[in-house]
């Protein structure tokens, strides 16, 4: 996508749509207009205010008002989009105006829009325009590739960025932020919406490599038999029952040179198919289970940010990889397994394979003396019942990670909410033929499953990103489209700037 910054008066701006974002002014004060915003209103004969005066458009986050310039503008038609009320404009209501906007251009028609949403609320200009270019590729996202003709009809190939008289040079930098972290989010949105007959363990690793390639990365593949050496317990069992062999993925960004610290370690579950294995889920929702790499997808998409945005600082992806299927192979209950830091655990239900392999992956991570580690997964129900599919789970063993976390979420437009890990529960976890049982019950659910996961880490700074109700929706909305969210990928690489700085 071609993104680029624009110097000139909106009204000689040719586009197929001139999208300007507006805020509601507290009390009395009426739409808050920007001098973009203020000379289309004059060159339309005062189609914005009289809008607002009449109830028609009252400026609301994601409303649309669409004018035709009728030959008074160079462009054809205006997007009038609303950022919300005064007192609440910051980086996401910018990122949803834009993306809603951007979306609704591109399905009547526009192939060249041109943005002009930052300069209200207050809101740092660089920051503004990074969160209007982020917000609009996020929303122009779709993924089409196995319809026929999926790649046919009008998309937009073109973004300008207008400058609102400022010097184009201040815009460059953040117009490369947004691009580079909403390119990332949609690389991991299409490896989870991709088939699982073609994102195979296999390929998913082709696919980091080639990545890697482009990003300047280095990339090491790990395959069976390296796997098998390692003694990587809980990725070799989980694999058994699949035909496809089990990849475990290294990306390595370099930022701080070989003389810096080990630096960052994300984490990521990939299990490009899960079917619950020998305790086999029911078949309602199972074609979802392509998602179950969602942890992968943002550890990719995150390294490619990171590339990308070249923070001084080393950053180490870790994706173990792998199908979960029942066979007559395929590891069973009752069995015991032991994990590449030697720890052994019970098997109890063969659905609860996520934690398996992130066991090994942190028991590696540990003994490559990364700190900290951030690990990624959809791994369970409870999370959902607990937070629904607004907040991510966050569970922590420091609270400055913790609080870093948060913070590089809000700056992403992203929610994570603290969850327990106090020793109380060790109890459900606590097997009597192994050193840990591999599930807790239902109750607590997603708190037992990261207090197995602690286990793996040891003293290391650690947090683990429960995604399962996060990583995908249903349905449509304004500002998305069906299917992957790619939740993680900005919030991690918004985390590795900050350490970075």
């Amino acid at each position: 996508m071609q993104i680029q910054a624009l110097s000139q008066s909106v009204r000689e701006v040719k586009s197929d749509a001139l999208i300007i974002g507006v805020v509601r002014g507290a009390g009395d004060k009426g739409l808050l207009l920007t001098a973009s915003a203020k000379e289309v209103d004059t060159q339309l004969a005062g189609s914005i205010s009289e809008s607002y005066t009449t109830g028609e458009f009252k400026g609301n986050l994601g409303e649309l008002l669409t004018l035709h310039s009728l030959g008074r503008l160079v462009s054809r038609r205006v997007i009038i989009v609303g950022l919300g009320s005064e007192e609440r404009v910051n980086g996401q209501s910018i990122r949803r105006a834009s993306a809603i906007a951007a979306r609704y251009a591109q399905n009547t028609g526009a192939q060249q829009i041109v943005l002009a949403l930052q300069g209200n609320g207050g809101v740092e200009v660089a920051l503004a325009v990074q969160a209007e270019v982020e917000g609009a590729l996020l929303g122009l996202y779709s993924f089409r590739s196995y319809q026929s003709n999926g790649k046919n009809g009008n998309r937009v190939s073109q973004i300008q960025v207008l400058s609102e008289g400022s010097s184009t040079d201040e815009f460059e930098d953040a117009i490369h932020k947004g691009q580079a972290l909403a390119e990332a989010t949609n690389t991991a949105r299409d490896l989870i919406n991709e088939p699982p007959n073609v994102l195979t363990p296999t390929e998913l690793a082709n696919r980091a490599k080639a990545m890697a390639e482009r990003s300047g990365l280095e990339c090491e593949v790990f395959d069976k038999s390296k796997i098998t050496e390692l003694g990587m317990g809980g990725l070799l069992a989980v694999s058994k029952g699949s035909a496809e062999p089990p990849q475990f993925i290294i990306l390595r960004y370099r930022g701080a040179g070989d003389q810096g610290e080990k630096g960052v370690a994300l984490v990521g579950k990939g299990i490009t198919f899960d079917t619950g294995g020998i305790s086999l889920k029911p078949a309602a929702g199972m074609d979802e289970m392509k998602g179950d790499m969602g942890g992968a997808a943002a550890v990719i998409g995150a390294m490619q940010a990171i590339a990308a945005l070249k923070p001084n600082i080393n950053v180490t992806g870790l994706v173990p990889t792998c199908e979960n299927r029942p066979s007559s192979t395929s590891y069973l209950p009752g069995d015991i397994l032991r994990i590449l830091n030697g720890k052994t655990i019970e098997i109890v239900n063969t659905d609860a394979e996520g934690r398996l392999v992130l066991a090994d992956a942190l028991s590696y991570a540990v003994q490559e003396n990364l700190s900290p580690i951030v690990d990624l997964a959809t791994l369970t129900g409870g999370i959902v019942v607990a937070l629904g599919h607004i907040f991510t789970g966050l569970f922590c063993n420091d609270e400055q990670l913790s609080s870093d976390i948060i913070a590089a979420g809000k700056a992403a437009g992203e929610k994570y909410w603290p969850m327990p890990l106090d020793d109380d529960y060790k109890e459900q976890i606590s097997s009597e033929v192994a050193d840990i049982k591999q599930t807790g019950g239902r109750a607590a659910s997603s708190v037992t499953a990261a207090k197995i996961l602690e286990n793996f880490v040891g003293g290391t700074s650690w947090a683990h990103l429960d995604i399962a109700g996060t990583s995908f929706i249903e349905g449509k909305k304004p500002y998305q489209e069906h299917g992957a969210t790619g939740v993680g990928v900005r919030t991690l690489a918004e985390l590795v700037l900050k350490r970075a700085k």
